[in-house]
């Protein structure tokens, strides 16, 4: 019980913390389940357990904090990762997780195709389970990639909210439960839109770390990666990695909406920061996206000998924070 109810503040829960459990009636994304919370501090998100459990549409005190893609929300009957497709259905969100056998571009790697940013976001999540406790809102769900005489790839995820306050934790069990090495790519794309992106925005990255572009592109934007431009007709999109021997811990500001948002999460098991950003019309995004490879595809990834690996029964732990204040 919330300590506003004991004092008699308020007589039901609802009227500062909502949980509630919704499924959209028309239009593309017809037949969509969304987990809504909405937290007394005035922090909006939409789970969808149809895509993961990753995270779509998101808000801080009535403001867009994310990107979502022109495409919007889809039906799950499309979201399966069908290559042609992905320009067509990638919704964006403020998660969007990418893997877990390959991530970036499609490539085939032996006999098995791989489309681009790999399967994850298209697998529907089992034993799903949202509650609310005095101090939290708990999302949790199980996402398992599997094949006949191949792998079996298995996330756990739990999200936690507090109820009273403005931070999101993404926490993941990865699991490899065959009696064999599996290679395995993971990456957490995180998007933020306008207005929380604009000129006025300014992003701040761990002291001393060491930055890869890249395309020659990218490379000519070096002196724009935390500063941002309004938008531009036709403007390419650039991509960094960032890497650091400490944890990682980055921030976004936009002082004329007095918004600011943190990110932190943990080396060990995800090395790098991708930078990916457009300043384009229409496709205004900058992504944060935590992650243990440098997206390459599955294929160019163990040529580059930066391709990972869960061994025979083997569990990793992933924690992702969003924080907003």
């Amino acid at each position: 019980m919330f300590e506003a109810e004991k004092k008699g503040y308020i007589g039901h829960p609802g009227q500062l913390v909502r949980l509630r459990r919704v499924t959209v009636a028309e239009g593309k994304a017809k037949g969509t389940e969304i987990i809504e919370v909405s937290t007394a501090a005035g922090l909006e998100l939409d789970i969808l357990p149809d895509a993961g459990l990753d995270i779509g549409q998101a808000r801080y005190k009535g403001v867009n904090v994310a990107w979502m893609c022109k495409n919007g929300y889809d039906s799950p009957a499309v979201i399966a990762p069908v290559e042609s497709e992905f320009n067509n259905t990638f919704p964006g969100g403020l998660l969007y997780t990418c893997g877990l056998r390959s991530a970036g571009p499609p490539n085939r790697d032996g006999q098995e195709w791989h489309p681009l940013h790999g399967r994850y976001h298209g697998i529907a999540a089992d034993q799903v389970c949202a509650r609310m406790t005095d101090d939290e809102v708990i999302v949790s769900g199980v996402i398992r990639e599997s094949a006949l005489f191949a792998h079996c790839l298995e996330v756990k995820r739990t999200i936690r909210i507090p109820c009273f306050g403005t931070t999101i934790s993404i926490e993941d069990e990865v699991s490899n439960l065959t009696p064999r090495p599996e290679e395995y790519m993971h990456i957490y794309h995180c998007n933020f839109g306008y207005p929380l992106i604009s000129e006025d925005a300014e992003l701040e990255l761990p002291a001393g770390v060491k930055t890869i572009p890249r395309t020659e592109f990218a490379a000519e934007g070096m002196g724009k990666m935390t500063t941002f431009e309004t938008p531009l007709d036709y403007e390419d999109e650039r991509v960094f990695y960032h890497l650091t021997k400490e944890d990682f811990s980055v921030r976004l500001k936009n002082p004329r909406l007095g918004i600011n948002m943190e990110m932190t999460w943990s080396a060990d098991t995800l090395p790098i920061l991708a930078e990916w950003r457009c300043m384009s019309s229409g496709d205004y995004v900058l992504a944060l996206e935590p992650t243990n490879c440098y997206i390459k595809g599955r294929k160019l990834e163990r040529e580059n000998g930066t391709l990972q690996k869960l061994e025979a029964f083997e569990t990793r732990k992933n924690k992702v924070t969003i924080s907003f204040s």
